[in-house]
């Protein structure tokens, strides 16, 4: 007898596959669309959820969460919106993307309009400004996105580069760091394991074994590639 594989246990919800709330204790969002004018960040704090620091900012009577930019710090005074007498951005600064010119880093950028930003927001990590026609171009690496020109974005890379360059040494302290994710650690991959705990499992024989699902597939089998348009190298 076989025993449930890791997509079935996880669609269980045990307390193996239990996403931890840390994640969810500080919401990050943008002010409300017709919020414009001068912000203060009033605190400079760490979140367990998340792998970048973060800072609270307000304006008038609203308080809200945003990752923090490099090189800000408590008591600094950011726009929200163009600053006075058309000057520079200053990293930090929370600007439309139609408002932002070409080659500027950017991160922690809307989805949609209004939705509080949704991309790129870990630790390090940045967009920037290619191209703006119809739509606003981002690029990323060698990714582009087209976005909203009235979406919104934080100037500057997100702070906290350079985590992953310090070794984590022992195994102990991975385990520690997993904790704080939703994810089960150590990961076996399905070919490894028995034939009769996985669809991939056994890998005797040099028979490869089809990585496309069928359609009908019970959620024992419904594993690899689901539903697929095409596969292999174009």
């Amino acid at each position: 007898m076989g025993k449930r594989i890791t997509q079935q246990a996880r669609g269980k919800g045990s307390l193996t596959f239990k996403v931890r709330p840390r994640a969810y204790k500080h919401k990050i969002t943008f002010p409300p669309i017709h919020v414009q004018g001068k912000g203060k960040i009033t605190k400079l704090f760490h979140s367990a959820g998340h792998s970048a620091p973060l800072v609270e900012v307000k304006i008038e009577d609203i308080k809200f969460i945003v990752p923090a930019a490099e090189g800000i710090f408590e008591g600094q005074e950011i726009y929200i919106g163009r600053r006075e007498e058309n000057q520079e951005p200053q990293a930090g600064d929370i600007l439309k993307l139609n408002e932002i010119e070409k080659g500027t880093k950017i991160f922690n950028i809307e989805s949609v309009p209004g939705n509080g930003g949704k991309l790129f927001r870990s630790a390090g990590i940045s967009a920037m400004v290619f191209d703006k026609r119809e739509k606003v171009e981002v690029q990323v690496r060698r990714r582009k996105l087209r976005l909203h020109e009235n979406c919104r974005a934080v100037i500057g890379s997100v702070a906290g580069d350079g985590r992953l360059i310090k070794p984590l040494v022992k195994a102990g302290k991975r385990h520690h760091q997993m904790k704080a994710v939703g994810r089960k650690w150590h990961r076996t991959s399905a070919v490894k394991v028995n034939a009769v705990d996985h669809p991939f499992g056994s890998g005797r024989g040099k028979r490869i074994k089809s990585k496309i699902a069928k359609r009908n597939s019970p959620p024992g089998k419904k594993v690899g590639h689901i539903r697929p348009s095409r596969t292999g190298k174009k």
